[in-house]
């Protein structure tokens, strides 16, 4: 969260939560409601973000609206220079199942792959999209090279199906099945 407030301006838990669905969903996580209003009552807390209502323009409620502290700035700041880096850990349903793919009926590995590379094009053009959208704002010019790195491995894992498709259509004409 201290994240998502370090670009200086005042957001909504609503704002917080469409902007981490658009970004930080394609390589990260994205957090539910109840996760993001907790952890802003946490960090308002511990003194990293403030907040304040603000009337509506339209509609019938005040919206708390929150930014980041000085303090919060620094944490977040430290954090991102200093916090040991966690290696990727590759959790792939789709190789799995593919080392797996003596046990299947044949085709099905073709299907699962083929469906794979459906959801890869998939995100990769949602990254695209989302570049597109992110706008011209100095602001957000590392967000916008973080989805465009998301676009880049989804095309990457598209890529990589189509090969492994190719891989078992080679593999199927070695060895035919019985």
């Amino acid at each position: 969260m201290l994240g998502l407030l370090s670009f200086g301006r005042e957001l909504s838990g609503y704002d917080l939560k469409k902007w981490s669905d658009r970004s930080l969903g394609l390589f990260y996580w994205s957090p539910s409601f109840s996760q993001i209003y907790s952890e802003l009552k946490r960090l308002e807390s511990a003194g990293y973000a403030g907040s304040r209502l603000v009337a509506p323009q339209a509609g019938s409620r005040d919206k708390r609206v929150y930014r980041i502290t000085d303090e919060g700035l620094a944490a977040v700041r430290a954090w991102a220079a200093d916090a040991p880096l966690d290696p990727p850990v590759l959790k792939h349903g789709p190789m799995l199942r593919l080392w797996l793919g003596h046990l299947l009926e044949p085709g099905r590995t073709r299907e699962i792959l083929t469906a794979h590379r459906e959801h890869a094009e998939g995100m990769r053009r949602r990254a695209e999209a989302d570049v597109a959208d992110s706008g011209a704002d100095e602001a957000w010019a590392y967000p916008r090279l973080t989805l465009t790195w998301a676009e880049r491995y989804y095309a990457a894992e598209r890529d990589l199906a189509d090969a492994m498709l190719a891989d078992i259509e080679e593999l199927e004409r070695e060895r035919p099945c019985p």
